[in-house]
This record gives C-alpha cells, sequence and structure tokens, in this order.
C-alpha cells in the first residue's frame, strides 16, 4: 500500500497516480456468489510497481489477483477473474468463506 493513499477512494488514488505518470490498473468486483467478503463495485488499484490501495476480497485473494494486475499492466490486455471455494486456486489464495467472486482487471489509461 502506498503511504500516500492510505485510506483514499481507489478511484481517487487511481486517478493521482495516472496523473503523476504511473501506469495503472483496476481491479473490479463485478458479479459475486453467496458468501463473499466484498460487494460487487468494489475496487483494488494497482501500479506497476506493485503498490495497491483498496480491496476486492478482504485481503483473500488480493495477491493474486495483483500478480494478473500486473500482467495486465505489461500487456494492456484486460483479464476476467474467477474465483470460489470449488476452484482450487480459492483455496490456495485464501478464498474459503464458501462464495464466489469475479473481478475484471483492466488497465487504465
Amino acid at each position: 500500500m502506498s503511504e500516500t493513499s492510505i485510506g483514499l477512494d481507489p478511484l481517487v488514488t487511481a486517478e493521482a497516480w495516472r496523473k503523476s505518470g504511473r501506469d495503472v490498473a483496476i481491479a473490479t468486483v463485478i458479479e459475486t456468489w453467496g458468501s463473499a467478503p466484498r460487494p460487487a463495485g468494489s475496487h483494488l488499484v494497482i501500479d506497476a510497481d506493485g503498490n495497491f490501495e483498496g480491496s476486492v476480497s478482504g485481503g483473500c485473494v488480493e495477491g493474486a489477483v495483483i500478480t494478473e494486475a500486473l500482467d495486465v499492466i505489461g500487456s494492456g490486455e484486460a483479464k476476467m477473474l474467477e474465483f470460489g471455494v470449488a476452484d482450487e486456486t480459492a483455496w490456495r489464495v485464501g478464498l474459503s468463506c464458501g462464495g464466489r467472486i469475479r473481478v475484471y482487471v483492466e488497465r487504465l489509461g
């Protein structure tokens, strides 16, 4: 997390980072099923150095989303991610609460 952005709305942080010349991706929860840690519309913004602000899962899958976001920043190609209790990846990255989330990751700018 960036010291300069602690506690700010992730969208405000994304705008500030873009204005300062940083490459930025935004991850947005677009759909949830069952017991999900964050509601649809939640955001996580990530810069090319791995700094981040916000949350898409209360810490459950942020590491995996950040890794994918760095790839999106590099390639410019958006990704749709899905994590859920039935997905072995979800157990490995920590989403074992019984729900599922779908997260869209795109590069800004």
